[in-house]
């Protein structure tokens, strides 16, 4: 299975009627490994920034993400339900999953709750942790 099919058909899928706005995989060294059509270019400084908040969580906290990923008002981390997981909300918000060689990411906006997101985000990022990547 190649990786973009993973994001069209795992991240991109429906749950409960909803879907994320954009996703992607990436490697930790921001390489783009598959992501959809709507999801923002990302610049390697916020990669590193991402990838140390895993490290040194809360390090991203101050500054957050930028408004690009639909994250308006103050960014903030408003939990880490497991390991490798951060999630920022605003009016939508963006979850994270880190995994042995890549992070996932998807976005989405409301109606869709944060829950949702985390949920589709993990299932995958716990699939290819098992996996190896």
């Amino acid at each position: 299975m190649s990786w973009q099919t993973y994001v069209d058909e795992h991240l991109l899928c429906d749950i409960d009627g909803q879907r994320l706005t954009a996703a992607a995989i990436l490697g930790h060294d921001g390489a783009v490994w598959a992501q959809s059509d709507a999801f923002p270019q990302v610049k390697p400084e916020e990669i590193s920034a991402i990838m140390n908040d895993f490290s040194e969580p809360g390090s991203l906290a101050p500054t957050g993400l930028p408004r690009r990923y639909k994250i308006h008002g103050y960014p903030s981390f408003s939990f880490k339900p497991s390991p490798g997981l951060t999630h920022i909300t605003g009016p939508g918000g963006v979850t994270i999953k880190k995994t042995n060689l890549s992070i996932i990411i998807g976005i989405y906006d409301e109606p869709m709750t944060p829950g949702q997101c985390n949920m589709v985000v993990e299932r995958l990022g716990d699939y290819l942790v098992e996996q190896g990547f």
